[in-house]
C-alpha cells in the first residue's frame, strides 16, 4: 500500500504539472463517474461516524488497503488513466502522436502484468518441493526454515503474496488476460508490429507467432499449477466460473464461426492439468475457502476435552484445526450483528476488529481460532456491510452493478447474433477477471493489487468500447484550448507557471519523504516489537521510542511502547540487587510515561479493544511491583469486557482480577459463565479452582463450606482425567488441600 501511495504521488504530481504547463486541468468524465462519487461519498460518511477516525482514514495497521485514504487513491488513479490517455483515433489526430493512444497502454500494462505474474509464480513455485527463494534471500538457505509451522508453502504456496488465498486471487486475474493473448497469436501467422511489443526483446527476430503463443501458453500453465499449488479453494472456484464463462461465450461465437478447433485444445489442456495435478472437482469446497484466519495459513492446535455438560469439541481440518466452513459461519454472524446495531454508516470503515470483539458468538470460543484477532470479515461484502453499512454496501454493489448493465448491453448482440458482430475478446477477458475478483472478494477480502485491478479494469473496458468521449471533460478553466496541439502552447513557461510546478515538486517530493519515514519507523517498530515479545525488552525500548518519535501519530506504535515500557520499568525494579534510587527514579519515570500514554490512547480511541487490553496488562505488569495498581487493572479489564462480552480470553482475565481483589464471589460467577463458553480451556478450571477454595475457608484456613470446597477440588480433578494427568499445578493443589 506504501508503494501505492508513492506511485500515486507521483503520477499526480506529472499530472498537475502538465496541466499547469497546458493551462488547463482536465478530468475526463466516464458511465461511473455517478457510482464512484456515491461509494466515496458513504466511506467519508462512515469514516466521520467510525468507532475510530484514525483506523478508518488510514486503514487496518500493517494492512492500510481498504482505508479511506486507499479507495480515495484507487478513484484517483482510476481518472489519472481516463484523463490523460486518448481513443486511437483522438490520439493519432494529435499531431500523428500515439503516445496518449489508450490502447496501446493498455496493452503494454496488461503484458507486464503477465510478466510480473510470471516472476511471482516462478518465485513461488519451488518452496512447493522444499526449496523457497525467499529464505535463501533472507538466510541464505534453500529451504523452508524461515516459515513456521503456521506458514508452510510446501503445503500451500503463496509466493511474493503472503498467503495462499491472496495468491490465488491474483493469478486467477491474470488467466483470462494470458487466454487471450495466447488465442491471437494462435491465428495471427506474422506480427506485423512485433517491434512495438513489450516482450520483442525476447523473440527480436521472430516474424511468426509460434514462439509467442508458446510463451502465452506456458504462461496459462504455470499459472494454474501455482493456482492449484496454493490450494486454495475459492481461487480454483473463481478460476473455474470466470473461464467457463470465457470460454463459453468464445466457443459459442467460434462455433457459429465454424471454428473451434482452439477452444477444444484450450479445454482438453485445462482438463489435463488438472487430473495431472490430483485435485479432482469432489474435493472443491463450492462455499468456504481453504483458510479462514488473515494472520495465518493454518489454524493452531487446542486441546480436546470432554466436559460433564457436552460432548467433547472436535476440531477438524488442517493442523488438527477447527474446519474453515464452521469458522467462517462465526465469523459471518458476528458481521451481521454488527451491522444489525448499525445498519445505516456501519461501525466505521476498517473497523471490524473492533465490531466483531463487541458483537463475536458465543460459538467462536469453541473453534481452534477462539483466540484470533478478526480485522476482516473474510466476505469483503459482509465487510462493507458491517463497517460501511447499507449505504456503504449498497454504492459497492452499485459500481460493480452498473459496470456489467453497461457491457450487457455492449456484449449481449455478439451473443445473440454472432455472425454480425466482431467478439471483443480483450473486453470479454477483463470482464472474466473482473468476475473472479467478485467470487474471490466473496470467500476472502481484497488486496492492493486487486482492488487496482477492480479499479483499472473498467477503465480499461470503457477505452477497449469506445465508451471515452472527450468532449465530455471537466475543464478548468473552461476556456477551449486544444492543450494536445503543442501549437497552442508557449514553450517558454511564466513566472507563474514556474512557481506552480515548483510548488508541486515541492509537495510531492515533502509526501514522499513523509512516507519513507513513516516506511522507516514501521521498520523501527517490527524490530522493537519482536525484541520485546523476545524478552529483550531494554533493547526495544530505542527501537519502540525511534517509532514513535518518527511517527508520533500512529497510536500502534504508542500501544507497544506502552507494554514495553511497563515490563522494562517492572524488570529495573525486581532486580533487587540493581536498584538504587537512581535506577528506582529512572524506572519510575519510564512507568509513569507508560501510564500517560495508555491514558492518551484510551481517551483518543475508546473503541480500539487492543488498546484496552495492552492498558491491563501494563497495570496488572506494574501490580508486581506495587499492589496499588491491581484494582486499575480491574477497571480496565472490565472495559474490556464489555467491549468483548463474548471473548473467553478476556472474561478468563476479568475473572482472574476480580478475584485477585478480593471479589471472590464475582470471580467465580464470571469464571464459570466463562467456562460455558469455552469448555476446553484448562486455565479457566484451575482459576476457578482456587476461587472456590479461597470462598470455602476461612482466613485460618478451617473449611467453612463444603460444598464449595468440593468444587475447588473436583475443578482439579477434572484437569487431572481430561486434559493432563501429570498436571504440577493441579497435583500440588490438591495435595495442599488434603485430596491427593
Amino acid at each position: 500500500m506504501w508503494l501505492t501511495f508513492s506511485i500515486t504521488i507521483i503520477i499526480g504530481s506529472a499530472w498537475f504539472i502538465k496541466s499547469i504547463i497546458k493551462k488547463q486541468f482536465q478530468i475526463q468524465r466516464t458511465p461511473l463517474d455517478i457510482p464512484i462519487l456515491f461509494f466515496l461519498l458513504s466511506q467519508i460518511i462512515s469514516t466521520l461516524f467510525s468507532w475510530d477516525f484514525h483506523v478508518s482514514f488510514w486503514g487496518y495497521y500493517s494492512r492500510f488497503n481498504g482505508g479511506l485514504l486507499s479507495n480515495i487513491t484507487y478513484a484517483f488513479l482510476f481518472y489519472a488513466f481516463v484523463s490523460n490517455f486518448l481513443p486511437k483515433d483522438e490520439a493519432l489526430k494529435t499531431n500523428g502522436d500515439n503516445s496518449l493512444n489508450a490502447g496501446k497502454i493498455i496493452k503494454h500494462i496488461l503484458l507486464v502484468s503477465i510478466a510480473s505474474g510470471i516472476i511471482v509464480s516462478l518465485w513461488g513455485l519451488p518452496s512447493r518441493f522444499g526449496y523457497d527463494p525467499t529464505c535463501f534471500v533472507f538466510r541464505g538457505t534453500f529451504d523452508v526454515s524461515c516459515w513456521t509451522n503456521d506458514f508452510q508453502p510446501k503445503i500451500r504456496i503463496f509466493s511474493t503474496l503472503g498467503q495462499p488465498d491472496w495468491l490465488a486471487a491474483y493469478l486467477v486475474i491474470l488467466l483470462p488476460i494470458s487466454f487471450v493473448f495466447f488465442i491471437k497469436n494462435f491465428y495471427r501467422k506474422k506480427i506485423n508490429e512485433v517491434k512495438s511489443s513489450t516482450f520483442y526483446f525476447l523473440f527480436p527476430n521472430t516474424t511468426n507467432s509460434i514462439l509467442l503463443s508458446l510463451f502465452y501458453f506456458g504462461s496459462i500453465i504455470l499459472f494454474c499449477v501455482d493456482l492449484l499449488y496454493s490450494n486454495s479453494r475459492s481461487g480454483i472456484l473463481s478460476a473455474l466460473l470466470s473461464l467457463f464463462f470465457f470460454l463459453t461465450i468464445y466457443i459459442w461465437y467460434q462455433f457459429r464461426r465454424k471454428s473451434i478447433q482452439l477452444p477444444i485444445i484450450i479445454a482438453l489442456s485445462g482438463i489435463i492439468i488438472y487430473i495431472l495435478m490430483n485435485q479432482p472437482l469432489v474435493n472443491i469446497n463450492l462455499i468456504f475457502s481453504q483458510n479462514s484466519n488473515i494472520n495465518s495459513t493454518g489454524p493452531t492446535e487446542k486441546p480436546v476435552v470432554k466436559t460433564p455438560k457436552q460432548e467433547p469439541v472436535q476440531h477438524i481440518g488442517e493442523f488438527g484445526g477447527t474446519d474453515s466452513s464452521k469458522i467462517r459461519k462465526y465469523v459471518w454472524t458476528g458481521a451481521i450483528e454488527a451491522w444489525k446495531n448499525y445498519p445505516l454508516f456501519g461501525t466505521g470503515v476498517e473497523t471490524f476488529a473492533f465490531a466483531y470483539y463487541k458483537y463475536k458468538p458465543a460459538g467462536q470460543n469453541l473453534t481452534s481460532e477462539w483466540n484470533f484477532l478478526y480485522n476482516k470479515a473474510h466476505n469483503e461484502y459482509l465487510n462493507y456491510l458491517a463497517t460501511t453499512g447499507i449505504f456503504g454496501l449498497g454504492m459497492h454493489l452499485f459500481i460493480i452493478g452498473f459496470f456489467f448493465f453497461i457491457l450487457y448491453k455492449r456484449l449481449i448482440n455478439v451473443i445473440l447474433k454472432p455472425d454480425e458482430h466482431r467478439l471483443p475478446l480483450m473486453t470479454l477477458a477483463l470482464l472474466s477477471s473482473y468476475i473472479s475478483i467478485l467470487i474471490t472478494n466473496f470467500f476472502g477480502f481484497s488486496i492492493v493489487i486487486v482492488n487496482i485491478y477492480f479499479f483499472l479494469i473498467p477503465a480499461f473496458v470503457f477505452f477497449q468500447e469506445g465508451l471515452i468521449n472527450t468532449d465530455k471533460r471537466i475543464k478548468i478553466p473552461k476556456s477551449e484550448i486544444n492543450i494536445e496541439n503543442k501549437s497552442d502552447v508557449n514553450p517558454q513557461l511564466s513566472p507563474l507557471q514556474w512557481t506552480g510546478v515548483i510548488s508541486v515538486l515541492i509537495i510531492a517530493f515533502y509526501f514522499l519523504i513523509t512516507l519513507y519515514t513513516y516506511w522507516d519507523a514501521d521498520k523501527s517498530y517490527a524490530y522493537g516489537s519482536n525484541l520485546d515479545k523476545s524478552g529483550y525488552t531494554q533493547e526495544a525500548y530505542d527501537y519502540l521510542h525511534k517509532a514513535v518519535k518518527q511517527r508520533s501519530g500512529e497510536p500502534v506504535f504508542k500501544d507497544a511502547l506502552v507494554a514495553n515500557n511497563a515490563a522494562l520499568a517492572t524488570k529495573l525494579l525486581l532486580d533487587k540487587d540493581k536498584v538504587s534510587s537512581e535506577t528506582a527514579q529512572t524506572a519510575s519515570n519510564i512507568a509513569q510515561e507508560a501510564i500517560n500514554t495508555s491514558n492518551d490512547l484510551i481517551l483518543n480511541y475508546s473503541n480500539n479493544i487492543v488498546f484496552w487490553k495492552t492498558r491491563v496488562r501494563m497495570f496488572y505488569t506494574l501490580s508486581q511491583v506495587d499492589i496499588r495498581f491491581l484494582p486499575q487493572a480491574l477497571e480496565a479489564v472490565r472495559k474490556a469486557s464489555s467491549l468483548a462480552p463474548n471473548d473467553a480470553s478476556i472474561l478468563y482475565n476479568h475473572g482472574v482480577l476480580e478475584g485477585q481483589n478480593g471479589n471472590i464471589n464475582e470471580a467465580i460467577k464470571i469464571l464459570e459463565r466463562t467456562i460455558a463458553l469455552k469448555p476446553d480451556y484448562r486455565d479457566l478450571y484451575f482459576a476457578l479452582g482456587l476461587f472456590y477454595h479461597q470462598a470455602a475457608v476461612d482466613k485460618d484456613g478451617r473449611i467453612i463450606n463444603q460444598e464449595l470446597f468440593q468444587k475447588g477440588v473436583d475443578q482439579m480433578q477434572f484437569i487431572l482425567d481430561h486434559f493432563n494427568r501429570e498436571d504440577g499445578s493441579a497435583k500440588e493443589a490438591l495435595k495442599t488441600w488434603g485430596k491427593l
